[in-house]
């Protein structure tokens, strides 16, 4: 494991899939992780790319040829992946393309994460460079899964996810069988802004937005107050989700989604895909803080 500090946050990520794996307090050890518990859910914060969820039939088609993919893709869990730069304040690592994910994903590419602290926020950094001739495909996200409660003397439903603005929002629902969107929706947030923590809220899998005004959303304690902001400027899609009989809450920013059930599977014209010319670089980033009050 790789670890960054400064005089008020550590963190620690894995260099298996450059999975972020620990935030915790410098001052009292206070851990805002989830601790990945593999008989709940063995992930911390896996990295998402170039697809955000599953494929339909597992498949998807570019220019005719078929072509297979993992569910969120081929960075989590990856060994592959090797540590590029660190500085004082920084650490970056990097996944380039090679024979046997061109069998996959027929793309030259470079993907670069970089975790930045700075003061009280870490900035996680995505760059992704087209290596190609070619316009590439993809889709980009975030898995972050946060300890919930922090607090020993708390329960999971004294916490709430309070959104920067009132809300007026469906949530995608998501068939149980395979994984895909349905191409219904149900209405969710009624001019609200506050998600309540329960445990059966996550029955159905997760909430799904499309169509949120707020670009930031906290993680609050009726106990403790604000827990853990999430800042997700570049980031149109929002997904929410836990095991239902798990303590802690992930909080998902997306560039892309998961094939809906009636998709064709033609890659360039699935849902949030992002293009990409030859030879050019997209960058995109999302910000988690945690509360200096909460740092003691």
């Amino acid at each position: 494991m790789f670890t960054l500090k400064n005089d008020l946050l550590k963190i620690g990520v894995k260099k298996t899939g450059a999975e972020l794996c620990e935030i915790s307090s410098v001052k009292h050890q206070t851990q805002f992780m989830w601790d990945a518990n593999p008989d709940v859910w063995a992930g911390y914060a896996p990295n998402l790319f170039p697809i955000i969820g599953a494929l339909k039939n597992n498949t998807y088609f570019l220019e005719d040829k078929p072509y297979s993919l993992p569910k969120h893709g081929f960075i989590r869990d990856n060994d592959k992946i090797e540590l590029a730069e660190q500085t004082q304040d920084s650490i970056t690592f990097k996944l380039t393309y090679d024979q046997e994910s061109l069998i996959t994903y027929p793309f030259k590419f470079e993907f670069l994460i970089t975790y930045k602290l700075n003061g009280n926020t870490l900035d996680i950094i995505h760059t992704i460079k087209n290596l190609d001739n070619k316009t590439m495909y993809f889709s980009l996200g975030g898995h972050p899964a946060f300890k919930c409660p922090v607090y020993n003397n708390e329960a999971y439903e004294d916490y709430n996810l309070v959104f920067e603005h009132t809300e007026n929002s469906e949530t995608h629902m998501v068939s149980l069988s395979d994984g895909l969107i349905f191409d219904e929706s149900i209405p969710f947030l009624d001019n609200s802004d506050t998600i309540k923590l329960k445990h059966n809220l996550f029955d159905k899998d997760a909430l799904i937005f499309k169509d949120l005004k707020s670009r930031k959303i906290t993680l609050n304690s009726a106990h403790s107050g604000d827990i853990i902001t999430v800042s997700y400027h570049d980031f149109p899609y929002l997904g929410i989700w836990a095991k239902p009989n798990g303590d802690y809450v992930c909080i998902e920013p997306w560039l892309g989604i998961a094939d809906s059930v009636s998709h064709n599977q033609d890659f360039k014209t699935k849902d949030g895909i992002l293009s990409l010319e030859s030879g050019k670089t997209f960058k995109a980033s999302y910000q988690i803080e945690i509360h200096k009050t909460h740092l003691v």
